[in-house]
C-alpha cells in the first residue's frame, strides 16, 4: 500500500506549484526533486492560474506571509479546485498573529483543500478560530503526546469531516486522518526541530505524493509524513556517527529522501492504524 504510493511519484514525476515561504524556498524545491516530483514557485497574482494549470498540486504555505501574496495565494487554490487538483495548506504560525489566522481562516473559506498539515497549535487555531504558538512553532502546552493520543486522533477525524481535507498533525508524534480513519506515525527525530523548514519541506513531499496518488489522499499523506520522519531518524545516525552537526542533519535528510524507496519505507516506518 504504502510502496505503491512511492511507485507512482516516481513513475509519474508529478509537477508541483509551491506558494511557499521565502526563508525556506530552496530546501523544498530540493526536496520535492528529491522524492520523486518536480517544483515550480511562482507567487505572482499575473501568472498563478497559468502555472497552477500545468501542475498535478497546489502547496500553499503562509510562512512569510504578505499582502501581495494572499490574492495570489486563493486565485491559485480556486483555479486549481476548478481543474479538480488537490490543494495543501500548511498554515504556518496560524495563531500567532492576526494576520496569520485571518488569512489561514479566509483560505479555508474561500478554497476546498485536500490536506491540511500543520503543528498540533497550528490545527488547534484552524478549528476553533484563535490560538496560541510559539512563534512558527507549537505551545507546549498543546504538546501530542501517549496521555492524550486517543483525545487527538479524533480532534483529527472531526476536523477532517468538519474542512473535508486530511487531516496531518505532526510533531514528536504524527496523526493523519480523514473523518473514518486515522494512522498515528512515531517516525522522527528531536533534532529536526533544530533546523529551519523540515514542516515546510513535509508539506512540499505532500503534495508530490498527493499529485501522484489523487484518488488515495489519506495513505498518501500518511507515506509523505512517515517517509520524512524516517529519513530524519537516518539523518540523526549518520550525524552521530560521523560527529557533525545540524546543517549536514539537514543535507542528510534530502539525500535520504532521494535515496528512498519501498522497501526501505516498509522495514522503517513505525505506523499504526486508529
Amino acid at each position: 500500500m504504502f510502496g505503491k504510493i512511492l511507485e507512482n511519484v516516481n513513475k509519474k514525476h508529478p509537477l508541483v506549484h509551491a506558494i511557499t515561504n521565502y526563508v525556506t524556498v530552496n530546501d523544498c524545491a530540493n526536496m520535492a526533486l528529491a522524492c520523486g516530483s518536480a517544483p515550480i514557485m511562482a507567487d505572482d497574482i499575473n501568472e498563478v492560474e497559468e502555472i497552477v494549470s500545468i501542475c498535478n498540486a497546489l502547496v500553499i504555505n503562509i510562512g512569510t506571509l504578505n499582502e501581495r501574496t494572499i490574492a495570489s495565494m486563493i486565485r491559485a487554490g480556486q483555479k486549481a479546485n476548478q481543474l479538480g487538483l488537490p490543494v495543501i495548506l500548511d498554515p504556518v504560525g496560524a495563531g500567532a498573529s492576526k494576520l496569520r489566522t485571518d488569512t489561514a481562516l479566509e483560505l479555508l473559506e474561500q478554497v476546498k483543500f485536500a490536506v491540511v498539515r500543520g503543528n498540533i497549535s497550528e490545527i488547534k487555531t484552524i478549528d476553533q478560530g484563535s490560538g496560541t504558538t510559539k512563534g512558527v512553532d507549537a505551545d507546549s502546552n498543546d504538546a501530542l503526546n501517549d496521555g492524550n493520543l486517543d483525545q487527538i486522533v479524533q480532534f483529527t477525524k472531526r476536523l477532517s469531516e468538519k474542512t473535508g481535507a486530511v487531516i496531518a498533525i505532526t510533531g514528536a508524534i504524527d496523526v493523519v486522518a480523514d473523518q473514518k480513519k486515522a494512522f498515528v506515525i512515531k517516525n522522527g527525530h528531536p533534532m529536526m526541530s533544530r533546523i529551519t523548514g523540515t514542516g515546510c519541506m513535509l508539506t512540499t513531499v505532500i503534495g508530490g505524493y498527493c499529485g501522484a496518488n489523487p484518488d488515495d489522499l489519506l495513505v498518501a499523506t500518511a507515506t509523505a509524513v512517515s517517509c520524512m520522519g524516517l529519513c530524519g531518524e537516518l539523518a540523526f545516525e549518520k550525524v552521530w556517527a560521523q560527529k557533525e552537526g545540524t546543517a549536514s542533519f539537514r543535507t542528510y535528510i534530502i539525500d535520504f529522501m532521494s535515496n528512498m524507496n519501498a522497501e526501505m519505507l516498509e522495514r522503517g516506518m513505525k505506523i499504526e492504524t486508529r
